[in-house]
Order: structure tokens, then sequence, then C-alpha cells
């Protein structure tokens, strides 16, 4: 079984870094493998909670390192529910990236444990429409829900903006899933890149250090 580890974010990063600077990033320091993945970014602002900047990820399995090079880059700059993400962010960016295991298809909506599963949801709207959505196993941990609150949600995010029944609840498909993660602020990555490398990353000419 493969974890998620430093050297995945290292290379979320380096891939963000070489996208700005027009150039190709340095080789990934881990083996390649074919996982569903996602890359999370976040920014931290005056040691406040971090808030979501952009995540995007696969939930059939790819390989890694592509997978990991174009997901670092399509939740940093295309994720639609966020502008992309400026150069001048970096200093204050955190980035996990998830690599998910052991899909099981759930017996009825409730048949999850919070801060354990992810879930992914398959329903019917009232128009026949496909919908579907998914969550991290950290999000609804996160968010402090139930496990109604998170189907309800995940209902929403799907794009359902109907009301939302118990008949609808128990005609939603659920496949849960786990992962493993690994989350490292750029200040980290920085002290990372001077160790291994002996220089700190640069954009366009200009150091880039915990600002």
């Amino acid at each position: 079984m493969v974890f998620a580890n430093k050297e995945m974010v290292v290379y979320c990063f380096d891939t963000l870094l070489a996208h700005y600077n027009s150039e190709e990033a340095a080789l990934p320091a881990f083996d390649d493998g074919q996982h569903p993945l996602f890359v999370t970014w976040k920014k931290v602002v005056n040691g406040g909670e971090p808030r979501l900047r952009g995540c995007i990820g696969t939930l059939e399995a790819c390989r890694l390192i592509n997978g990991f090079r174009d997901y670092a880059l399509t939740s940093a700059l295309r994720d639609r529910r966020f502008p992309p993400i400026q150069a001048k962010e970096l200093p204050s960016l955190e980035c996990t990236v998830s690599i998910l295991t052991d899909y099981e298809t759930a017996n009825n909506y409730l048949d999850w444990e919070v801060g354990k599963h992810g879930i992914i949801i398959e329903f019917l709207d009232d128009y026949n429409t496909r919908r579907t959505a998914t969550y991290l196993p950290e999000v609804p941990a996160h968010e402090g829900w139930t496990n109604v609150e998170a189907i309800d949600s995940l209902i929403r995010k799907a794009g359902f903006s109907g009301p939302i029944t118990e008949s609808l609840r128990k005609r939603i498909k659920l496949t849960r899933y786990q992962s493993t993660l690994f989350t490292m602020h750029y200040s980290h990555y920085v002290s990372h890149v001077k160790a291994t490398r002996g220089a700190a990353p640069s954009i366009a000419g200009a150091k880039l250090g915990n600002q």
C-alpha cells in the first residue's frame, strides 16, 4: 500500500513554482504507482485557521507522478470556486496530498463513520438528472457535522437545490473510502529545499521565504 508522504507535497510545490517560472519541475523523489488522489491548497493568514484555496483530484486510479503534477496545478489555478492562486500567495500556502484507498459500497447513506471515511454520493434528482459529489474523510470531521448533516451538505455540493427529504436521502448510492494524507506549509517546503538542494526556491529572480 502506498502512503501519502512529504516528497509528494514537495513535488506539488515544485510543480506550482515551476509553472510561475515557466520551467519544468524537478523530478519527484517518490515511486510511481496508480491510485486515486487529491491535492488541496489552503491559505494561512496571520496565524489563523487555514482557508481553502483549491481542492481537486480524481476518484479513479491514475499514475501518481502525472496525477500530482496535473492536480497540483488544476486545484491551484482552475478550481472554479476560487480565483487562481497567485505567486505572491505562496508564503501563506499549505498543501495537502491525499491518496484514496479501500473503496466500499455502503449499505445505506448512514453506513459510514465520520473522521474515518470519505464518501461519494450518487443519486437521480426529480428531473432524472444524475448528480454526484464527494467529501474527503477530513471534511465532515473538521466541520463538526453528523452523518446526516454531511450528506445534506454533499447533496447541495452536487448541485441539487430542491427540498432535501428522507426519501431523497434513501435514493442515494453511497461509496465510502479511506485515505492517507500529508500536509506541509510553504515555510517547511523552503527549509526542505534548502537542506536538500542547497538554495531556497525563487520566482522571477526574487527569493521567497517565510514572509
